[in-house]
């Protein structure tokens, strides 16, 4: 019942914010306002990465969220930020034996059983970290749509391969999703080539700040350059913007985490076309109630 009162939600309330354009139309010369996206699902009120951020970010009107890919020891992609189950779930109260408790050292079914969810507060208790599969099935649920990271390439080789792969399995890699609804991104470079060598219709995000003068190699397969709030001048959202990315479009910019409204404000004066938020209801009054 919980599941279908989202959805109606959703649908109704992400219809009026799903299409918004970004902030900076460099062909047209005109400003408009960014594009939200919940960072972790909406995770300043819900667990971070888990269904319940994201059905959350759903009932909030959020249309975009964000999350992070790693793998198990088995080789299950699964939705969780660090590279390690601490901080997150009771991994080292179920399994006492397993430090540094790595997620590439557990198996998805030791990963189904922690709970990740009471760290947050009692009434998330039992959460569990949920299987890629069934994160992006719930984004497909809830209409909303996707801006997945992966997390450390270095220490799982072929995960590119593989996400895109359950991607194409899961029915994220048809046009409708490519046009508008699947943005891939990460910290490695390599790995965000390798993204765009093995499908190239998919837009790509390379997280971080490059120097304004080494921008331009990027541009053959990075669609967006997404660098944290703390970094970013005009001039440097400019600089992104002359740029043109692998699909013949201007390079945006996604900015991060951004969780007050003055910093909102801000970032969207620069000319950013996204801002990354664990206070999509913060920020988006900030940049559309006003």
């Amino acid at each position: 019942m919980h599941a279908r009162v989202v959805a109606v939600t959703a649908t109704a309330v992400l219809g009026s914010v799903a299409l918004l354009p970004p902030v900076h139309d460099v062909r047209a010369g005109v400003a408009v306002r960014p594009l939200v996206i919940a960072h972790r699902g909406a995770s300043a009120y819900a667990p971070e990465n888990t269904l319940q951020a994201v059905d959350k970010a759903a009932s909030m009107g959020v249309a975009w969220v964000e999350n992070d890919v790693q793998r198990t020891r088995d080789g299950r992609l699964v939705v969780i930020h660090d590279d390690t189950l601490r901080r997150t779930t009771d991994a080292e109260r179920v399994f006492p034996g397993r430090a540094p408790w790595k997620v590439k050292d557990f198996t998805a079914a030791e990963i189904a059983r922690l709970d990740a969810g009471s760290w947050f507060g009692a009434a998330y208790k039992g959460t569990r970290v949920p299987t890629l599969e069934a994160y992006v099935d719930r984004v497909e649920h809830n209409h909303q749509k996707l801006l997945l990271e992966i997390k450390n390439p270095e220490l799982y080789p072929g995960i590119e391969r593989q996400t895109l792969k359950l991607l194409g399995d899961e029915g994220w890699l048809d046009r409708r999703h490519l046009t508008n609804r699947l943005v891939v991104q990460s910290f490695s470079a390599a790995g965000l080539r390798t993204v765009h060598e093995l499908k190239p219709g998919v837009r790509t995000g390379l997280l971080g700040t490059p120097a304004a003068r080494d921008l331009r190699r990027y541009a053959g397969y990075a669609d967006l350059i997404n660098p944290s709030h703390t970094a970013l001048t005009p001039a440097y959202v400019d600089a992104v913007h002359a740029l043109t990315g692998p699909h013949g479009t201007p390079m945006r910019v996604f900015a991060w985490t951004v969780d007050d409204a003055a910093t909102a404000r801000t970032v969207a004066r620069y000319g950013v076309d996204g801002v990354i938020t664990d206070k999509a209801d913060v920020v988006r009054r900030a940049l559309y109630w006003y």
